[in-house]
């Protein structure tokens, strides 16, 4: 348990409060250990620890059913955390130490989460909806989506877009086979019924993989170009035919949200609040990375440098500026890193990133995978205004570090505060 918690006291029933007070009045994990080596530590976490223990551990008033467990726990540990997302892999990570594998993951209700599987393995691929993950199909698994019901939906508008099968035996084409009704209805090519060549089913197959993992951006940019071919040769009736499946493509990828894509090549960064230190210079916040299938972090990153200009107000309307960058000032010795105070804010946040990334190991096997996947997705798809912290996606081979940077700043600032207008400021001075 010692990677996990960073402080530990002695608890005496008959000196409760004393112990009580050295707790934080803020978000940790707290493991509370009985008087045997043998016993089995109670794990938690909790947004405000010590009103949480004071429940726990102080003496009971009248006849209550409420738990306590002052007489069974002989010392308290505990980790300060920055963010209730930080808080859950610690209790994550403390269980699994504590308990194994198979009990932490019972205990915190942990479940491979449903994604779209593209059989590719198949001489006629179709698309499924599974949760049951293999390391040989990561590259043509596309999730983690929030439910089997989103997940659904999604498979079915991509089905809708393509001639696919989606029948589930293995086929055996002929022409005597009896085909189906999606044949029936021209939704389906029929590779059965031998309706078409294995090649042709071939590239429907290769459209609709392309369409997946690029969120239908391969399917639009075609079309597009077809409309826009139409619309140059002065066949509009064919160009708003066009423009019609453009916005069914779009409504269909829409499905997915950005969080949604090929298992082996998922790859997240988190900015999440962290605790103070007394020895800060600056607003710090903990930046997380998601690859290779597990988490890595936290690493610090300090802000010094950056701050949010207060909002400028006028008459009926306000202005909410943009965090400013301001000058870095060097400092003796050390290179830029998410630790140090040295170099730009955005270098800072890229070193600290570079080092999440460098050579570390990803889940040893598909139910580790499938742990971590799942607390990514208890995170993000969580309401938006109860999820803390910001996520990024790389885009173009580039992490969005100016996004980064101002997402941190807004995170230790906290939400905009009002200011009064121009005209009740005036009137004040008058006053």
């Amino acid at each position: 348990m010692e990677p996990i918690f960073e402080h530990e006291i002695a608890f005496d029933p008959a000196q409760a409060a004393d112990a009580l007070r050295q707790l934080p009045a803020g978000p940790a994990v707290v493991g509370l250990f009985g008087h045997s080596a043998t016993d089995r530590p109670h794990l938690m976490k909790s947004a405000n620890v010590r009103r949480r223990l004071q429940r726990l551990l102080e003496p009971a008033e009248g006849q209550t059913k409420r738990l306590n467990l002052r007489d069974r726990i002989a010392r308290i540990a505990w980790r300060e955390a920055g963010s209730e997302f930080e808080s859950l892999l610690l209790l994550y990570r403390a269980m699994h130490l504590a308990f194994g594998a198979d009990e932490a993951r019972k205990r915190m209700r942990l479940s491979p989460p449903f994604t779209i599987r593209f059989a590719a393995e198949n001489a006629y691929p179709r698309i499924y909806v599974t949760n049951h993950l293999r390391r040989r199909s990561l590259t043509t698994t596309f999730g983690p989506f929030a439910s089997r019901t989103a997940a659904e939906r999604y498979c079915e508008a991509v089905e809708e877009l393509f001639l696919i099968r989606r029948c589930y035996m293995e086929l055996h084409p002929s022409v005597d086979d009896p085909g189906c009704i999606y044949g029936e209805m021209k939704k389906c090519m029929a590779p059965c019924q031998k309706r078409c060549s294995d090649e042709e089913y071939s590239a429907e197959c290769t459209a609709m993989l392309s369409f997946l993992q690029t969120h239908g951006g391969s399917r639009i940019a075609a079309l597009e170009s077809e409309r826009d071919e139409a619309s140059a040769a002065m066949e509009f009736e064919q160009a708003a035919a066009v423009h019609g499946r453009i916005a069914k493509v779009k409504a269909a990828a829409a499905f997915a949200d950005e969080l949604v894509q090929p298992l082996s090549e998922l790859k997240t960064v988190l900015v999440m609040p962290c605790p103070s230190r007394a020895e800060d210079d600056a607003p710090h916040v903990a930046v997380w990375s998601f690859a290779d299938g597990c988490f890595r972090g936290p690493e610090r990153v300090s802000l010094l440098g950056v701050r949010l200009a207060k909002e400028q107000a006028e008459v009926g309307s306000s202005l909410f500026a943009q965090p400013m960058m301001l000058a870095a000032t060097p400092l003796e010795g050390g290179a830029a890193s998410g630790g140090s105070s040295s170099g730009s804010a955005e270098e800072r946040m890229l070193a600290a990133v570079a080092h999440l990334f460098d050579g570390a190991a990803g889940a040893r096997d598909m139910v580790e995978l499938g742990d971590q996947l799942s607390l990514l997705k208890r995170w993000y798809y969580r309401p938006e205004k109860q999820r803390v912290g910001a996520i990024f996606f790389m885009a173009r081979g580039e992490w969005p570090v100016r996004r980064m940077v101002r997402a941190a700043a807004k995170l230790v600032s906290g939400p905009p505060s009002a200011v009064e207008t121009v005209s009740a400021a005036v009137e004040e001075r008058q006053g």
